[in-house]
């Protein structure tokens, strides 16, 4: 699970721009915005489901607003 002072993974599941373009496969970008803890809750969730690896999300940023940070993850989903 992913640690508020540690960046993400250094293997991601997001393609580069040096891979074949697949028409059936499109790209999503997943924002969460909440506390760290429901945030951490949240992508457990998501990982226990199979959708997606904890270390693929982004660091948390701070919105500016008190206790929320925003986290994102980029996928590729097939779409066919």
């Amino acid at each position: 699970m992913f640690q508020p002072s540690v960046s993400g993974a250094a293997a991601s599941t997001v393609p580069t721009a040096n891979e074949f373009y697949d028409p059936q496969f499109d790209m999503v970008r997943h924002m969460l915005f909440g506390s760290v803890s429901a945030v951490q809750a949240t992508i457990k969730l998501l990982h226990k489901l199979n959708y997606a690896e904890p270390n693929d999300w982004s660091k948390p940023i701070p919105t500016g607003k008190s206790n929320e940070v925003v986290v994102v993850l980029t996928k590729r989903v097939r779409v066919v």
